[in-house]
């Protein structure tokens, strides 16, 4: 029996979100489309200096339409799935939540006054800590081909091609998730934490918990300041 992976858990939440978000965007209160992504959780620069510090994770779990989430889910799959089997659930979420919000950052300093959805600062992080696995000495020899220079044509093609005016494309979000994301590949040992000392096994099952409270803190407070 397979057992279920933090991936499939992200992939569930962002189609459910995406479930809902359709059916929501059908009533009368929710025509803009504008509105509609600010009540589910989108970044938006000058909610978030008001105070609204959430949506930097929200943000990441919200997506701008069927394509949006269907290109992000099977980058999600093919990367997370490799990601999360060779450095464990622990150290995955910590990642992928922490690329998420670097990435959210660089676009709240870039794109203040955009409107922000989608978790391509997280999966840029996930390719990001691939690229840097390519590198170490303690890769698994069967890692080699889906790490380092292997991954070089899609990075570049993709921020180039973010470049290009009217792509719509969050180059931001990308190039803040993917540089956490080499930073983490550099330091993180390519192993789950299960297979670590005692002491670092229960630290990273702790922060795989903050990070999950986290996640559902920040919805629990978009929903609460949503209905105010």
């Amino acid at each position: 029996m397979r057992t279920l992976k933090i991936t499939h858990i992200i992939l569930a939440v962002n189609v459910l979100i995406a479930i809902v978000m359709f059916f929501a965007g059908n009533l009368s209160a929710f025509r803009s489309q504008t509105y509609l992504f600010i009540r589910f959780g989108a970044q938006y620069g000058p909610l978030v200096s008001d105070g609204e510090w959430y949506r930097l994770i929200t943000a990441i779990f919200v997506h701008g339409g069927l394509l949006h989430l269907l290109f992000n889910s099977y980058a999600l799959f093919y990367f997370g799935t490799i990601v999360e089997s060779v450095y464990g659930p622990e150290k995955f979420i910590f990642s992928y939540l922490a690329t998420g919000v670097v990435g959210n950052i660089a676009t709240h300093l870039f794109y203040y006054r955009a409107i922000s959805v989608g978790a391509s600062g997280s999966i840029f992080g996930l390719v990001g800590i691939l690229f840097s696995l390519g590198f170490r000495r303690d890769t698994p020899f069967f890692m080699k081909q889906f790490t380092g220079y292997a991954l070089l044509p899609m990075i570049l093609f993709n921020i180039i091609y973010g470049f290009i005016p009217g792509s719509g494309i969050n180059n931001a979000a990308h190039v803040g998730g993917f540089a956490l994301g080499m930073l983490l590949g550099y330091l993180l040992s390519p192993r789950p934490a299960y297979y670590s000392r005692k002491s670092w096994s229960l630290l990273w099952k702790i922060i795989a918990i903050v990070c999950g409270v986290s996640i559902a803190s920040s919805f629990i407070l978009l929903v609460s300041f949503s209905a105010r």
